[in-house]
């Protein structure tokens, strides 16, 4: 199954398309050949600068993508690009120097970048003005086009980062609410167990004591142990229980943040208020179980949910072809809990092209 793209994959690709546009901006370059051709230039010479601003193109594109990798310097390809744009001042071609400027920017210091770019910029200039007598139109220019490679290459390098980083964040956020919840339950249980069995070692030592001298208050410490423990056993239970019941307005909120970060529009029209507990658990786990299957089986763009008078319907148009069985530890395993329950769960594509899941449990 192809794996949809991730909020983080399209800023990805959004940020590498538009660095590329630095580098489309050599392609200027081409136009010149053009009019250079026009002008008597012979052709073979306007084909080989064709093909160096080609190559140089490519080149030019890499580093950003290794940069954005945290990769190792690409100290090749830059010599290789910078080489190539050294070439093409023969012709002469200003386009060339910021896209390698910019490729540039990312591996080495800011004030190594900035005497770079004065030198191109004074290089490029007094060559033109020795060739063609523009010296402030070429200055100018090749400023402009300069800072704004450089700039734009180093910005989108930063933005990158902070996407990375706020998507890092939103993981271990997760990671760190699992935990939470392990550390609360852990804590919850040591203070339940731990005075429970330390009365039932107490009354067991204090029973071995007394056994041989008085079995009638042996034996009567030795129910108190029993009840004791029974106790117990009896609040780990309902513990453990109330650790399990999932809270459905929690479970709602948290299952349109995950929808919507995959590019799902979620719509939640919810009456939970009049529901008891275990019908809210049910459908709590139901909702969870169902935004399951439409992040891994589906290609949807759009679910609904809704909650009335204890029925839940959950519909999304993302399913494409036949629809095999459901797995048991799934919603056949769901179904059984319902009807165990007094509800009932149905699921299937309807007509009108979408996937519906409902489930009614007793109000």
């Amino acid at each position: 199954m192809i794996r949809k793209a991730s909020k983080l994959d399209k800023v990805r690709w959004m940020i590498v398309y538009s660095t590329d546009l630095i580098v489309v901006l050599s392609a200027v370059g081409y136009y010149d050949l053009y009019i250079r051709l026009e002008a008597g230039l012979p052709w073979p010479f306007a084909a080989a600068g064709a093909v160096l601003l080609l190559v140089g193109q490519v080149l030019m594109t890499r580093p950003f993508r290794v940069a954005m990798r945290e990769g190792p310097r690409p100290t090749g390809v830059l010599v290789a690009s910078g080489v190539i744009a050294l070439l093409l001042t023969v012709f002469p071609m200003l386009w060339v120097y910021p896209p390698w400027l910019a490729a540039l920017a990312p591996f080495v210091r800011r004030r190594t970048l900035v005497a770079l770019s004065l030198a191109s910029i004074a290089v490029v200039t007094l060559y033109i003005a020795l060739v063609q007598g523009l010296a402030v139109e070429v200055l100018m220019v090749q400023s402009l086009l300069t800072v704004v490679s450089v700039v734009g290459v180093l910005a989108n390098l930063w933005l990158w980062r902070a996407a990375k980083a706020a998507h890092e964040g939103q993981d271990a956020l997760a990671r760190l609410a699992v935990s939470e919840e392990r550390l609360r339950f852990a804590r919850d249980l040591n203070d339940l167990l731990g005075q429970s069995l330390t009365d039932v070692a107490a009354r067991t030592a204090k029973a071995q004591e007394v056994l041989r001298a008085d079995r009638e208050a042996a034996a009567a410490e030795m129910f108190e142990v029993r009840d004791l423990a029974r106790t117990s056993l009896r609040e780990v239970r309902a513990t453990v229980q109330n650790y399990r019941a999932i809270d459905l307005d929690e479970v709602l909120a948290s299952v349109r943040a995950v929808l919507e970060a995959a590019d799902v529009r979620c719509e939640v029209r919810a009456e939970t208020g009049p529901l008891l507990p275990e019908a809210r658990t049910l459908l709590a786990t139901v909702v969870r179980e169902g935004a399951t299957n439409v992040l891994k089986h589906s290609k949807a763009e759009r679910c609904t949910i809704s909650i009335e008078n204890g029925v839940l319907e959950m519909s999304n148009d993302g399913v494409r072809g036949p629809v095999g069985e459901h797995a048991a530890n799934g919603l056949a395993g769901l179904t059984q809990r319902l009807h165990a329950a007094g509800g009932t769960l149905e699921a299937g594509p309807v007509p009108e092209g979408r996937y519906v899941l409902r489930a009614a449990v007793p109000a």
